[in-house]
């Protein structure tokens, strides 16, 4: 019996981290990314782990919904023990005040950050509604998505609409008998490529750069390494679902 997990945003940071802890043996994976990772194909492989990897831009999240569909009708629910999405892509749009924003990069935030999460969490739940197997949703959020930072308006809004849809399929899937365990988990503040691109801003046009400079002169970050690992021990703690949305750091 495989334990399967669909993971988004895994080619690079702690989606890559993610998908490196996640595969050990009895797994298997599927990795949507823009970029397929040939590391990580590799220590599958000499794990024994059944890895997937779509090239796939979450910008259009309908097209690939749709191909996750197809995809988990194909699946015999009987050879699984388990089954999980893990929606951790996001895109940070240019650090500039809503009014300076270019509408196409509002827009692909968006799509990235809300739009493709709720459609993968419509096809997951819908294509394995009638599976046995205990399955569960877990949406990578951040704490940007409940307290406001200026010069990142869509992010912001992003990560508050994955709470806020999240809560919403809490409520549905507890109503059923083998509903899934949902969750909207804020993993702490990493250094990955976001973190550098926050630090890197123009100072006229985001006011909170000294803060997260601050963090990473402090040494506050947490390793995307690390940051994966609390999130994986989250998702298989007793409590997961317990909360629709939650904080690695409680």
């Amino acid at each position: 019996m495989q334990s399967l997990t669909i993971l988004t945003g895994a080619s690079r940071g702690m989606g890559l981290a993610m998908a490196q802890q996640l595969a050990q043996p009895g797994a298997r994976l599927l990795c949507i990314s823009r970029q397929r990772n040939p590391d990580l194909q590799a220590q599958a492989d000499a794990a024994g782990v059944v890895l997937e990897q779509w090239s796939a831009d979450l910008a259009d999240g309908a097209r690939v919904a749709q191909q996750l569909t197809e995809w988990l009708n194909a699946l015999d629910p009987r050879t699984l023990a388990s089954a999980t999405l893990i929606n951790n892509a996001g895109v940070l749009s240019p650090l500039v005040a809503a009014r300076d924003s270019d509408p196409k990069a509002l827009a692909r935030a968006l799509r990235v950050g809300v739009e493709a999460p709720l459609q993968l969490c419509a096809a997951f739940l819908g294509a394995t509604r009638n599976w046995a197997v205990p399955r569960k949703v877990l949406n990578i959020s951040s704490g940007l998505g409940r307290r406001a930072m200026a010069s990142s308006a869509a992010y912001c809004a992003a990560k508050a609409g994955m709470d806020h849809f999240s809560r919403c399929i809490a409520l549905e899937e507890a109503a059923l008998p083998n509903g899934a365990k949902v969750c909207s988990l804020a993993p702490g503040v990493i250094a990955p490529d976001m973190q550098l691109q926050l630090r890197s801003a123009d100072a006229a046009h985001f006011p909170d750069l000294p803060t997260f400079q601050g963090l990473h002169d402090g040494g506050q970050l947490t390793s995307p390494h690390d940051a994966a690992r609390r999130v994986v021990d989250y998702l298989h703690g007793p409590n997961f679902g317990q909360d629709a949305v939650g904080d690695v750091r409680g």
